[in-house]
This record gives C-alpha cells, sequence and structure tokens, in this order.
C-alpha cells in the first residue's frame, strides 16, 4: 500500500459542534467532534487520481449539491492551497471496508484501504454538506473511523409483477448507494412476468415478458383491466446495470424464481409444466399452481437459463426464490409420484428439497451458490445453500443452528410493500403495518443464537414487492424513508431507545431528497395514535403524538375536523363509548399534517383483560393481544396495524370483564384474503365461565355460517351471566387443494372482539 497526503491552508473561527446536529446516516460507529470548520468552496480542488471513480463520484456530487465544478488534480500538480485529499494507509483494522475521515479546518482526507472504503467515505462527506448552496460551505471539524457491521446490507426490487426501466434501475441503486447498502436484490421472474432475456430460449421474453391485463385495485375486489403490459431487459441492460452497480460497490444478486412462481416461465414453454398447459401470463397476483415439473427436461432448460444468467452477474450467490411452491400439481402427476417413489422421498415436500439440490449442483458447479426464501428449509436443506428467512425469523434461526448463512428478512420489520402510516391516508398496499421506527428496532441477529451460530447472520435486507406499485414515483415513496432507518440497522449502529436521535437525523436527510426531486412518505409527520387500557380498567385511553412537536395537536372528540381553536392536547383522551377523534398538527394557525381520524366502537369488552393461548405470528402481531379489545375496528380492505395474524394456528381468546355480567352477543371481524392464502375460519364456538375455569359452550358456527356474515360475525345467544367470555376461532389448516396455498399452512386474521 502506499500514503498519499496534502495539506491545505484554511482560516476559520473555531466554533463547537454536537454529534447530535449531524446529519449523519447510517451513523459512524466513532466521531471525535473538533473545533472549527473546513471552509468549502468553488476553489476547493479535489486531489486524487483522475481515472478514480470514486474521485469522479465526488466531484459530480458536489456539483449536483452546489453547482461547483471542482477540478480533480494528480497530488505531484497540486498547486491549490484548498484540497481534498485522498490518503491510502494501513488502518488498524483488517476490514477492507473501513475508512477514517479526517476533517480540520486545513484539509478533508479520507483513509481506507479500498475503493469501497474511500466511497462509503465520501458518502459520509458528502452528508455533511448543506443542501442549499452558498459561496462558501462550512464543514464541520471532526474525526471519523468507520466500518459495517453486516457482509449483506441489502434492499429488494420486484421487477415481474411491474416493470422498472433501466434508468430507474440505475436511479435505484444510486439511493442504496447514498446510503451504503451493498446489496441489489433484483427479482426478475415470476408468475406475472419474465424479465431477463435468455438467447438460448427466446420466447421467454417473446411471450413470458407480456401479460393481457392486470390486476386493478386490491385482490379482493377480483378487477382486472384488459392493458397489454410488459417489457424486459436485454443482456446489453443487465451488462450496463451490473457494471454501474459494480462502480458504486454494490452487488446485484438476481432471483429466478423455482419450482414455483413460474407461470410466466410455462406460458412460453409449457413442455416444462406438470400437464402441458396451455397457460397465459397471470394477469392476477398471489400463488398458482402450476410450477415446473422435476422432469430431465425440466432441469436442462433451467440449467441453460442458470449458464447464461451466472454469465451476466458476478455475484457469488444466486437466488432460486424456491418460496411459495404449491404441491398440487405434483400430486397429481405421474412423473412426480413415480420420482417420488424412486428417489425414496417421503412426500412432495421432500420433492422440492431434491429439486433444489439438484440446481444447487449445477450452479456449484459453475463456482457460484445458491440462496433462497425460506420454504427450501422443508424438506432438508440443500448442504450449500443459504437462507433468506422471511416467513419471521425462525427459519433464519434453524438455518444457522444447522451452520447455514442466512440473510434475515421478515415481514414484520423488513417488507416496504406494507402500509408506513395510518392506512386510512395511504395509497393501497397489499396489507401489514411498517412504520418507520418498526423498522429501526429491528436487529438481524436473533438473541437465541450462540456467539457461534450468530457468525451465520450475514445481515439483512428490506423488501419491495410490486403488486401495488405501479410506477417509479410510489417505488420510491415506499422506500423513502424506511430505508434510510433500514440502512442505519445493517451498518450495526442503530439504538432503538435513541430513537428521537436517530429521528431528527432523518428530517435533515429531507432537504437533500428535495434536492433530488425524490418522492418519500411524510407519514411520520403525521398525528400518530396508541390505545392503551385506561389505569382503572373502564375503557380506554387514547394518545396521541408528532414527529415535530406534539405541543402544536388539536383535536375534537365528536368527528369534527379540527381547527386551531379546538381542543389542545396535553393529556391521553379517555374513550368510554361510540366516538370519533380527529386531530391533526398546527403551527401557530397553519395546519401543517393530515387529519388522523380515529372511530371508536364501545362494547362490553373494550378495554378488559384478554389471554391468548397462541400468539399471533410476529409479521401480524400489532398491538398483541390488546388490539382486539381496543374498541378499533380494522379496515377491511387496508388490513394493516388493527389485525392480529394467526399462520396455522388457532384464535383462542379469553376475555375477562372484572365482574359477572350478563351478555346475549359476543362479534367478531374475521378476514378473507385467499390470494394471501388467508380463509376464514372453519367454526368460531363461544364459551362463557364464573371462574375462568370452566367453561361452558353456549354457541358454535359453522364454516358456511361464517362466510354467509361476510367477515363481521355476530353471534346472539341467551343472555346469561358471565365474568369470563372465551371465543375460539378454528384455522383452516392445510389449506385443501384447488386452493391458493394448496397444501400450506393458513392464514387466519382476526380483529375487535364486541361483547354486548
Amino acid at each position: 500500500m502506499f500514503k498519499k497526503l496534502f495539506f491545505l491552508v484554511v482560516v476559520v473561527t473555531n466554533v463547537a459542534f454536537s454529534q447530535s446536529e449531524l446529519p449523519l446516516i447510517p451513523m459512524p460507529n466513532s466521531i471525535q467532534m473538533e473545533k472549527g470548520f473546513f471552509v468549502l468552496s468553488k476553489e476547493t480542488v479535489i486531489q486524487a487520481d483522475e481515472k478514480s471513480f470514486e474521485a469522479q463520484y465526488l466531484k459530480a456530487q458536489i456539483k449536483e449539491i452546489t453547482g461547483w465544478d471542482l477540478p480533480i488534480l494528480p497530488v505531484t500538480k497540486a498547486n491549490s492551497k484548498i484540497a481534498l485529499s485522498f490518503v491510502v494507509g494501513s488502518l488498524v483494522s483488517t476490514d477492507s471496508k473501513q475508512y477514517h475521515l479526517d476533517i480540520s479546518t486545513k484539509k478533508a482526507s479520507i483513509q481506507a484501504e479500498s475503493d469501497a472504503g474511500f466511497f462509503y467515505g465520501i458518502q459520509t462527506f458528502l452528508q455533511l454538506i448543506p443542501s442549499n448552496s452558498k459561496t462558501q460551505i462550512r464543514v464541520p471539524c471532526l474525526k471519523i473511523d468507520d466500518a459495517p457491521k453486516y457482509a449483506w446490507r441489502g434492499m429488494h426490487l420486484d421487477c415481474a409483477r411491474h416493470f422498472f426501466p433501466k434508468e430507474f434501475v440505475k436511479k435505484y441503486i444510486d439511493y442504496l448507494a447514498m446510503y451504503k447498502f451493498n446489496t441489489f436484490h433484483w427479482h426478475l421472474t415470476d408468475d406475472q412476468g419474465w424479465r431477463i432475456e435468455i438467447k438460448k430460449y427466446p420466447k421467454l421474453t417473446e411471450i413470458g415478458a407480456w401479460r393481457n391485463g392486470s390486476m386493478v385495485g386490491h385482490y379482493n375486489e377480483q378487477k382486472y383491466d384488459s392493458i397489454r403490459y410488459g417489457g424486459f431487459y436485454t443482456q446489453d441492460d443487465i451488462k450496463e446495470i451490473v457494471a454501474y452497480a459494480t462502480q458504486r460497490h454494490i452487488t446485484i444478486v438476481p432471483e429466478i424464481e423455482m419450482p414455483g412462481h413460474a407461470v410466466a416461465a410455462l406460458a412460453a414453454y409449457p413442455e416444462y409444466s406438470c400437464t402441458g398447459g396451455p397457460f397465459e401470463v397471470a394477469k392476477q397476483w398471489g400463488v398458482l399452481d402450476d410450477v415446473f415439473c422435476p422432469k430431465e427436461e425440466t432441469f436442462t432448460f433451467l440449467q441453460d437459463i442458470l449458464t447464461e444468467v451466472i454469465a451476466l452477474f458476478p455475484s457469488q450467490y444466486l437466488h432460486i426464490g424456491g418460496d411459495e411452491c404449491p404441491k398440487t400439481r405434483w400430486k397429481t402427476c405421474l412423473h412426480c409420484q413415480a420420482l417420488i417413489k424412486e428417489k425414496g422421498l417421503k412426500d412432495e415436500h421432500e420433492l422440492q428439497s431434491y429439486f433444489v439440490q439438484r440446481i444447487e449442483k449445477f450452479v456449484n458447479s459453475k463456482g457460484r451458490k445458491i440462496i433462497g426464501w425460506d420454504e427450501i428449509l422443508e424438506g432438508g436443506l440443500a448442504p450449500n445453500a443459504a437462507v433468506m428467512s422471511w416467513r419471521g425469523t425462525s427459519g433464519g434461526v434453524a438455518a444457522a443452528k444447522q451452520k447455514h448463512f442466512v440473510v434475515m428478512t421478515p415481514g414484520s420489520h423488513c417488507y416496504f410493500d406494507h402500509y408506513q402510516g395510518d392506512p386510512k391516508n395511504e395509497p393501497l398496499a397489499i396489507g401489514g403495518y411498517t412504520t418507520v421506527d418498526k423498522v429501526y428496532s429491528f436487529n438481524p441477529t436473533p438473541t437465541e443464537l450462540t456467539p457461534e451460530e450468530s457468525q451465520y447472520i450475514l445481515g439483512a435486507q428490506a423488501n419491495l414487492w410490486t403488486e401495488y406499485i405501479e410506477d417509479y414515483a410510489k417505488v420510491e415513496y415506499m422506500i423513502f424513508p424506511r430505508m434510510i432507518a433500514m440502512s442505519e440497522v445493517l451498518w450495526g449502529t442503530s439504538n432503538p431507545d435513541q430513537f428521537k436521535n436517530f429521528q431528527a437525523r432523518m428530517l435533515q436527510q429531507f432537504a437533500t431528497l428535495d434536492q433530488k426531486g425524490i418522492h418519500y412518505s411524510k407519514a411520520i409527520f403525521e398525528v400518530t395514535s396508541k390505545t392503551m387500557p385506561a389505569p382503572q380498567g373502564n375503557g380506554v385511553v387514547l394518545t396521541l403524538k408528532s414527529a415535530t412537536n406534539s405541543n402544536g395537536i388539536r383535536y375534537t372528540v365528536d368527528g369534527t375536523s379540527p381547527i386551531w381553536s379546538s381542543n389542545s392536547y396535553t393529556n391521553p383522551i379517555e374513550i368510554t363509548k361510540d366516538q370519533c377523534i380527529k386531530a391533526a398538527y398546527f403551527e401557530k394557525e397553519v395546519q401543517k399534517s393530515a387529519v388522523m381520524e380515529q372511530k371508536f366502537f364501545w362494547s362490553k369488552s373494550v378495554g378488559k383483560k384478554i389471554t391468548l393461548v397462541h400468539q399471533p405470528h410476529e409479521n401480524y402481531s400489532t398491538g398483541g393481544a390488546f388490539a382486539l379489545i381496543d374498541g378499533i375496528m380494522g379496515d377491511r380492505s387496508k388490513f394493516g396495524r388493527d389485525w392480529l395474524g394467526f399462520l396455522g394456528k388457532d384464535l383462542n381468546a379469553t376475555i375477562d370483564l372484572g365482574t359477572a355480567t350478563t351478555v346475549h352477543q359476543v362479534a367478531i371481524s374475521v378476514l378473507s384474503n385467499e390470494g394471501s392464502w388467508i380463509y376464514y375460519p372453519n367454526t368460531i364456538e363461544i364459551l362463557v365461565s364464573n371462574d375462568g375455569k370452566e367453561f361452558k359452550s353456549i354457541k358454535q358456527l359453522s364454516s358456511s355460517e361464517i362466510k354467509a356474515v361476510n367477515g363481521l360475525v355476530k353471534i346472539n345467544f341467551e343472555a346469561q351471566s358471565a365474568q369470563f367470555v372465551k371465543v375460539i376461532a378454528t384455522n383452516l389448516g392445510k389449506i385443501p387443494t384447488g386452493m391458493p396455498g394448496a397444501g400450506s399452512n393458513a392464514w387466519l386474521f382476526v380483529d375487535e372482539i364486541g361483547v354486548e
């Protein structure tokens, strides 16, 4: 290694500056504040190798921020007294991604062991430059030593459901670079579209890249247009994008789905299915039954495809999907059943494992490794495979304990297609509720792992599935500012207990987003609410807050819109009856946020004690058991924060009314969204007790009776006295053949339980 160092002379007044004022995200590992400022002006010179991409990148970014076109001069020829000096030298750490940023009144220098380290140092330096350019810009003096914690710092983009042109994919990569992500998971194939040119099989894009319509609105509405839709990336496009990402120290991991999510491919080449087709590229979202058939000719087909994919992408890992593969066709396919017997497999799950292991051997033979969604654990994990854990963290824990590498991406914290603000005020999304602070609270390394097992956690990533994301503006809206929070989680410097500090730094980033014309969600400025049991057990209380200043919140309790002269929020609002609370944030007399609206529906169970036998799945557990008796009815078209989801488990809830009470009705809200594998319960049973031990069953509804009332189930019975009311809603269990998700565990979604 060699060392280059240049000094510059600038005289400024020494001024103190605090770390809390720095707009840095992700927060560096170590910051030492110094007195004074380095002055950046249009006379500043960048001292570096002119051929260095990093130097050219810095030059371009400074020009975008300030309008100044700073020259790049070789170190040996620099004659300016003001310079940015790149320094290459031995650092204490052996981490090639580490950098040292030293800003004094005389110079700003970056020291690193690699170009990637330089690049990360540049991102930190750029964040210190205010977006409002002036004649001179003062950058605080400091010393930073920094390196990432996790090796896999990823963002995902689904280009199969909706296609995004090459230019936007590059822009997406730029966004990742700004916040030091190093992995771009590019989802290129699915039932609804095949997006990558394969020269040996041209029909994959001639036919598979185009569908004759798309879903309009939410899946529940079952509405479609008839507009031909599609697009694909040529191999030249892919090469250009890969080179673009590589310059920015981002690895692209392509995803080629198999054995499921294959209808677009089968529409082009139906001979690789179990039935022979014909098929058309899917218009609907969800999971479809037709998958690749594990015939020898299918493996040849897929190996030919992967050969071309591997030639385009230099990444160590190749993502093969492996998720949501219905076994319906395999169960009735003569070839599949014969193969199960021939290979001594137990069932179709082991057949999927056989499929994955066949593909893994081929990929390994090309010097690469596979990674797949956590379903590849089912039936036995391929020997060298890595696992991407999305159905919670349990799959990742299981894989790490088996000494397989893991990327954590649970839907609970990492799915950016979920709502990020109050669903009532947000554009249509698939469901879920994942706020900025929830993302920031994520810990990629599960606490149940030992230190040795934790070494198998490569990192994490956030996923953006695009069924409900039609254009680039909404892509930006859904990732920002949540990806800013994720960047600090993955760098390893997040601290959920210091969220306010992070939030202050994040708000400073919005000026940069505005300057770059990036669309981002302002949900964080909304007045947000949280419902809690009233202290005396009589109803609930509603707390309100704003990201900026809760003292500016005005609210009404009668459903009218708040104005400046409305109630000023100072204490939690007690709810003891049906009512509608509306609130907004004001600065002086000007309303600065959308109106938050929360309706409450009163019943005898609101705010009472509730216990569950089975806990909801971590992906759909916001509010926990209390969400069932908080007086809030969840939005059926936007199932976000107010719903609890149980995967393969029953709802078994006991409500303690506190004293013997006359009851005659129980109402419970349940949801059906079969494309997302959410099914109505098989049965709902009501039981009562006065001691909480011995329960008497008083009413049970069948599946047909539940379906007949379409979601809000009101169960009437003879009036009787009871202190405890138990509600058991039985999960559908394994989804039957012929239904979406056949063979997999069903989801049971429930909301408010009202007792009258």
